[in-house]
């Protein structure tokens, strides 16, 4: 990308090396001195990284990954490990490519990291972007990540943000999109009772978002009572539920009017035990949405499923034109998205205060970020 083809509104960033982690295999997160991006090329955009979140989909590829980052060059990014992770992640503008316009140098962005391919693919075509089997993510399968001190992206995965947000709170705005995007799946509405599986961070941010939304009578269940506690610090009003003890559905219908269960069941685990308490829980005619991932086949009882006439629906990512929306939910305070983080941690600390500290079954922890400027 030659500084010919690119606009720069500044000087162009030094040369050099920085600090960023990167994965090389299962249990292998280094940090370590990699080169800086580039200049920006057309349509490009060069920002310096401020915080970046640990999502459950880092976790999965520290665990036991390679699962999204790619061990071969990606058919449309071209990007192979060693790969820099972090996708949940927001920072400043230091640089701009020939065409830019809709941010400049200085600006404070959060960013929509899907890459999307353009031109030739069904769901693309469409502008569904995040369902195009040729999709690529920053963090997991781009030269670029969260977990660096820079990241060089495409103008359209930044979304900048207004003065009155925070730096951290743009590192909320990816996984804030994600649950969002449950609410609007399960067309949680003004009114209703609203069940959540999982009480990570996700399922937290869930149930913040379906107060948003207008839910009036909220549920949360989990076997950590860690977890259940935090949920109820965080979002007061909850109803909390160990499944260990306690029947998901005999509690949500004992709450609910007439016995006759939630309105909507946001399952947030990934697990077809949380699944099955969903359908207990939800009333006739009621929507289940699935949004944690499922490692392997689940199951469900299907004569209840048939009998109860539920809807199940899957909810993945979220629309790329989702950003504004949110970062407009959490600015105003609509979804105050910075109650989940529980811990501030710098880079080198990343994996024994970070992705050891969230794999503990303990579950004390919820959203950690890493700040860049550390």
């Amino acid at each position: 990308m030659s500084i010919e083809n690119a606009t720069m509104t500044r000087a162009a960033p030094e040369t050099g090396t920085m600090r960023a982690l990167r994965f090389h295999a299962a249990k292998d997160l280094r940090v370590e001195d990699i080169a800086r991006p580039g200049q920006p090329g057309p349509g490009q955009v060069l920002i310096r990284n401020r915080f970046v979140g640990i999502c459950g989909t880092d976790l999965h590829e520290y665990a036991s990954g390679p699962i999204f980052v790619p061990t071969e060059p990606h058919p449309y990014s071209g990007a192979v490990y060693p790969q820099v992770l972090g996708h949940e992640f927001g920072g400043e503008v230091v640089a701009v490519g020939e065409g830019v316009t809709k941010v400049v140098v200085g600006d404070r962005v959060a960013v929509q990291p899907l890459i999307m391919p353009r031109g030739g693919e069904y769901f693309a075509d469409r502008g569904w972007h995040n369902l195009s089997g040729s999709l690529a993510l920053v963090g997991l399968s781009w030269h670029s990540g969260g977990m660096s001190e820079m990241a060089l992206l495409n103008d359209y995965n930044v979304e900048k943000i207004p003065a009155e947000m925070s730096d951290e709170e743009a590192a909320l705005v990816e996984p804030t999109a994600v649950v969002v995007y449950a609410c609007d799946r399960g067309r949680v509405t003004a009114g209703d009772s609203v069940l959540v599986t999982g009480a990570g961070p996700i399922g937290i941010l869930a149930l913040l978002t379906a107060r948003a939304f207008g839910a009036t009578r909220l549920f949360v269940s989990d076997v950590n009572e860690t977890r259940l506690a935090l949920a109820r610090e965080v979002v007061p009003g909850v109803i909390t539920i160990n499944p260990a003890r306690e029947n998901v559905g005999d509690v949500v219908g004992a709450a609910t009017l007439d016995g006759i269960g939630c309105d909507v069941a946001l399952e947030c685990v990934g697990n077809e035990r949380a699944l099955q308490s969903c359908l207990d829980a939800v009333r006739k005619q009621g929507v289940i949405v699935q949004t944690g991932l499922m490692a392997g086949k689940g199951s469900v009882d299907f004569f209840q499923l048939t009998f109860k006439d539920v809807e199940i629906r899957g909810s993945w990512c979220y629309p790329t034109h989702s950003w504004p929306r949110t970062i407009e939910l959490i600015a105003s305070g609509a979804i105050p998205a910075s109650r989940v983080v529980t811990k501030r941690i710098a880079l080198d600390q990343a994996v024994a205060e970070g992705f050891e500290a969230l794999l503990d079954p303990a579950g004390t922890q919820l959203k950690i970020l890493i700040d860049l400027s550390r």
